[in-house]
């Protein structure tokens, strides 16, 4: 079976059995390592993989032959984006409107970060930031630390680091979105084409999860291998908040929050409104 997903290490954590060959009556895997821009792109037509890690916010974009699967993703507290500048306010405390007219770099323009983003500065940018650039992840930090862009959206280990460039967080999107709504973040999805047994594939991740669980060890050499140079601290540290209940089952807060995340969207002309009505996520 194909599959694609990210080498950060929630998702080399979650998927290290199944790839392993260790999960009985599973298929072998095709592993695609790919930035989670490229899977959004892919989910658009038929030619991708079977299953694949997208964004929430590329769902209304995916196309009708693949299905949410509810499990296996990235949803949680605490883990949202990050708003990231090279200073603050002149009296310490954060103003969103140091980005009215200014450059932010994005990592990608189907992204839920993103979609968060526009969500959060429509009610507190005065005016709108000017320009948004898209920008591989691992440039962004840096480009803002040199002051080539003005502000810069981050996701995942940047919670952890950003502060070795010097930065400050301006804005704690997921701080924001728990806050307005009550609901955890809903970050990347799993989806699978509906020409398979869709259960079979949820109950074989499920069992990917739990013996990442019950063998927290067995995955490191795996994870480490594709960590993009993080240290095995950062690296536990981003399993640890990334893969957790939601991770095994979305639930009901899980569908709660997507509901929550695309209906905003819709009602706000950011994502196509019939698309989201159209989506099962019950």
């Amino acid at each position: 079976m194909n599959i694609a997903y990210s080498p950060c290490p929630n998702d080399t954590f979650v998927f290290h059995a199944w790839s392993a060959g260790l999960i009985p009556g599973a298929p072998s895997l095709n592993v695609t390592y790919a930035d989670i821009d490229i899977t959004n792109g892919l989910s658009e037509g038929t030619e991708g993989p079977e299953v694949m890690k997208i964004s929430y916010a590329a769902l209304p974009w995916t196309h009708p032959d693949y299905a949410l699967v509810p499990c296996g993703g990235a949803l949680g507290r605490g883990c949202g984006p990050l708003v990231l500048t090279a200073g603050g306010a002149a009296d310490g405390q954060p103003d969103p409107a140091l980005l009215s007219g200014k450059t932010v770099a994005v990592p990608s323009e189907r992204s839920t970060a993103y979609l968060l983003f526009r969500l959060w500065a429509s009610r507190n940018v005065p005016g709108g930031v000017g320009r948004i650039l898209v920008m591989p992840f691992h440039q962004i930090m840096p480009a803002v630390q040199r002051g080539e862009i003005d502000a810069g959206l981050v996701i995942h280990e940047a919670r952890f680091t950003y502060k070795q460039y010097g930065l400050a967080m301006l804005q704690d999107l997921g701080s924001w979105w728990e806050r307005d709504t009550g609901l955890p973040i809903p970050l990347g999805a799993i989806v699978a084409k509906r020409s398979l047994d869709l259960e079979a594939v949820a109950g074989w991740i499920r069992a990917s999860v739990d013996y990442a669980w019950a063998n927290p060890d067995a995955s490191r050499e795996y994870v480490m291998s594709h960590a993009q140079e993080l240290s095995p601290e950062v690296a536990k540290s981003h399993i640890d908040l990334y893969v957790n209940g939601f991770t095994r089952d979305l639930g009901r807060d899980g569908f709660a929050a997507v509901d929550a995340l695309l209906g905003r969207a819709a009602a706000e002309g950011l994502v196509p409104e019939s698309r989201v009505a159209a989506l099962r996520l019950r």
